[in-house]
């Protein structure tokens, strides 16, 4: 795994306490993602942690990560994960997407919002 991979749940993870998003880009400049084609490797990044997530049954933390060319919605290969996993089974973009993804923001910040009022460590960055 590479080493700034390691950053990724507890970045995730605080922009989910804070309620906010970040674009792929502030991301990756943000995890210092090394070479070319940053925004591809973040992807990919999300993409197992849409996995991860998926078969552990938590909400899906990437739903903090989104495009800044797309109006507020992940990228399509979120919405392609998704349906693969059989979480989503809709369009990449439209009313529908952005409902979809608003609802899995919803569960991402009250999972989060349910682990501070419980008390669990804040991961460090």
């Amino acid at each position: 795994m590479t080493a700034w991979r390691d950053g990724l749940p507890a970045v995730l993870a605080d922009l989910a306490r804070r309620q906010t998003r970040w674009t792929y880009r502030a991301l990756a400049g943000h995890l210092a993602v090394p070479g070319s084609r940053t925004i591809r490797q973040v992807a990919e990044a999300l993409d197992d942690t849409l996995r991860t997530d998926h078969a552990a049954g938590r909400p899906l933390a990437a739903a903090v990560i989104v495009s800044a060319r797309r109006a507020g919605l992940p990228a399509p290969g979120f919405f392609h994960t998704c349906r693969e996993l059989g979480r989503y089974f809709g369009p990449d973009d439209g009313p529908q997407a952005a409902f979809f993804h608003d609802l899995e923001l919803s569960r991402v910040y009250a999972a989060a919002a349910a682990e501070q009022a419980a008390g669990a460590p804040e991961p460090t960055n």
